[in-house]
C-alpha cells in the first residue's frame, strides 16, 4: 500500500481556505474563518481516520478528536450549548474504538472511554436535567468499572469496588436532596455493604462478607431512622454491643 502523503491534506486545506476567502470577499459567504477552521479540522481528522484501514490504531485519537473539534466549531448557533458534549463524545469514541480494536490487550481504554462518555452526558444533563447531573456523571463512571469487571470477571474482580462506591455516591447525590444527613449516611453504608457483598458472591472472596455485614448493619440503622422505632433499634444495638464486649472480657479472664 502506498504511504499516505500529508501534502495531499495540506493542498486540500489551502484550496479550501482560498475558496472560502474568495467567497467572503465577493459577499457570497459570512463567517469564512469559522468555516475554514471547522473544515480544516474535519479534513485533518478524516485523514488520520483513513490510517485506521492500515492497522494504525493510534490514529483513532487524533482522528476522532479533530473530527469532533471541527464538528463543534461548525455547529449552528441553536446547538452551541451542546458543543462540549459533542467534543467529549468524540474523545470518548476514540477510546471506545481503541478498545474494540483489541479487547484483550487494550481493555484499559474502557476506563477513559467511560469517563469521557459520562462527562459528555454531564454536559447534556446540565442543560436539561441539572438536578441529576452529579448522579449521572458518578453513576456513569461507576458503570464503566462494572464494564471492566464484565470483560474479565476472574482477573478484574477489583473493579466491582470502585464501581459500587461510585454508583453509591451517585445515589447519595439524590438522597441528600430528600433525606437528612443521618439517613443519607445510612444509604451510603448500605450501598457499600452491597458492594462488598457482590465481591463476596461474584468474586468468591470470603473476607468480603465481614465488611458487608458491618456496613449493612450500619446502613440498616441509618435507614431505619426514618421509622418510628428507630430509637429503640439504636438502644438495642448499643446494649447488645456492650453486652458482647463485657461477655468477651469476663470469659477471657475466666
Amino acid at each position: 500500500m502506498k504511504r499516505f502523503d500529508p501534502r495531499i491534506v495540506l493542498g486540500l486545506l489551502l484550496i479550501m481556505g482560498g475558496g472560502l476567502a474568495l467567497a467572503q470577499s465577493l459577499g457570497y459567504l459570512e463567517n469564512a474563518t469559522k468555516l475554514f477552521w471547522g473544515g480544516a479540522f474535519l479534513v485533518a481528522g478524516l485523514a488520520f481516520l483513513s490510517l485506521l484501514f492500515g492497522g494504525h490504531w493510534w490514529s483513532a485519537f487524533p482522528g476522532f478528536i479533530l473530527v469532533a473539534l471541527g464538528g463543534t466549531i461548525l455547529l449552528p448557533e441553536a446547538l452551541e450549548n451542546l458543543g462540549g458534549a459533542f467534543f467529549l463524545g468524540g474523545v470518548a469514541l476514540a477510546f471506545w474504538y481503541v478498545y474494540a480494536s483489541d479487547r484483550s490487550e487494550r481493555w484499559w481504554a474502557i476506563i477513559p472511554g467511560g469517563v469521557m462518555t459520562a462527562l459528555a452526558l454531564l454536559v447534556l444533563a446540565s442543560s436539561y436535567f441539572d438536578e441529576y447531573s452529579g448522579a449521572i456523571v458518578l453513576g456513569g463512571i461507576g458503570l464503566t468499572f462494572f464494564i471492566v469487571y464484565v470483560t474479565d470477571a476472574a482477573e478484574r474482580w477489583w473493579a466491582i469496588i470502585p464501581g459500587g462506591v461510585l454508583v453509591t455516591l451517585a445515589g447519595m447525590t439524590i438522597a441528600a436532596e430528600r433525606f437528612a444527613a443521618f439517613e443519607t449516611a445510612g444509604f451510603f453504608f448500605f450501598g457499600l455493604a452491597i458492594t462488598f457483598l457482590l465481591v463476596a458472591v461474584l468474586a468468591r472472596m470470603q473476607w468480603a462478607y465481614w465488611p458487608a455485614l458491618v456496613l449493612g448493619i450500619m446502613g440498616f440503622l441509618g435507614i431505619a431512622s426514618l421509622l418510628e422505632f428507630a430509637n429503640y433499634l439504636w438502644a438495642a444495638a448499643l446494649i447488645f454491643g456492650g453486652v458482647i464486649l463485657l461477655f468477651r472480657y469476663f470469659t477471657r479472664r475466666a
